[in-house]
């Protein structure tokens, strides 16, 4: 009989700061750190509106303020627009290739250029990224469940997607992409990507994060019809309430 490693787990919550996605507003986050996460407890998590990003999961638990939703886009029932084909379209020499999460030069640049590009393009905070860093964002915590998908124009890397196949769908936890080959919209593409995915694997739903309405780097999630969104916060223990 195999030994199943039990996952060491710790909680913790922040103390109130200034939100990133809405001004004069403040955010208070918990989070559970979570070593050996097995899968079946990390598709409950994800379930229930916590983000993983290497071992560490986190969701809002704001006062004041309950403008993050959790959304879901449904898979199964999706049908691609005009201008989702025309996206496809534009990336049909686009290739890409999953596997296990790994670290490059490559990848640390394109992260680099991608984040100065969106701190031109709209205002994010950049701070850099060490090796040490990326790997605990990105690697670490992975077990099984967590894959990168790779996209390649030419030859050459332009796209990272960090993602998490579950039993009923993929969480999707972060992209960036070259600016270089902006005019390809790789944000756009690799979401359909995701979905098409989903429906080669038979996967109900892609978790997307959070939808802020306000927020201009997360509201175009809405875009993506059919979703759900999470309608309770519920504990470990409750159920999660999509709708």
């Amino acid at each position: 009989m195999t030994n199943r490693i039990r996952p060491k787990i710790i909680e913790f919550s922040t103390l109130d700061s200034g939100c990133s996605y809405l001004k004069n507003r403040t955010v208070r986050m918990q989070y559970k750190y979570i070593e050996n996460c097995p899968s079946l407890l990390n598709d409950g998590l994800i379930q229930k509106g916590w983000r993983r990003f290497g071992n560490y999961y986190s969701r809002p638990q704001c006062s004041t303020c309950s403008e993050c939703k959790s959304l879901r886009i449904d898979a199964k029932n999706f049908t691609f627009s005009k201008n989702a084909r025309r996206t496809i379209k534009k990336n049909i020499n686009t290739v890409f290739t999953i596997q296990k999460p790994t670290i490059s030069n490559e990848h640390l640049e394109i992260y680099e250029k991608y984040h100065k590009y969106m701190e031109l393009k709209k205002g994010w905070k950049t701070y850099g990224i060490k090796p040490k860093s990326y790997y605990e964002l990105y690697i670490a915590g992975t077990q099984k469940f967590g894959k990168e998908i790779l996209y390649y124009i030419d030859d050459r890397l332009v796209g990272i997607d960090l993602v998490d196949f579950m039993d009923d769908g993929i969480s999707s936890i972060y992209f960036f992409y070259d600016p270089d080959y902006a005019k390809y919209s790789l944000g756009r593409y690799s979401i359909y990507m995701q979905i098409q995915l989903a429906k080669n694997f038979n996967l109900r739903w892609i978790y997307l994060g959070y939808y802020v309405k306000d927020c201009p780097s997360l509201n175009y999630k809405d875009r993506f019809k059919p979703f759900e969104i999470l309608q309770n916060n519920p504990n470990d223990f409750e159920k999660e309430i999509w709708g």
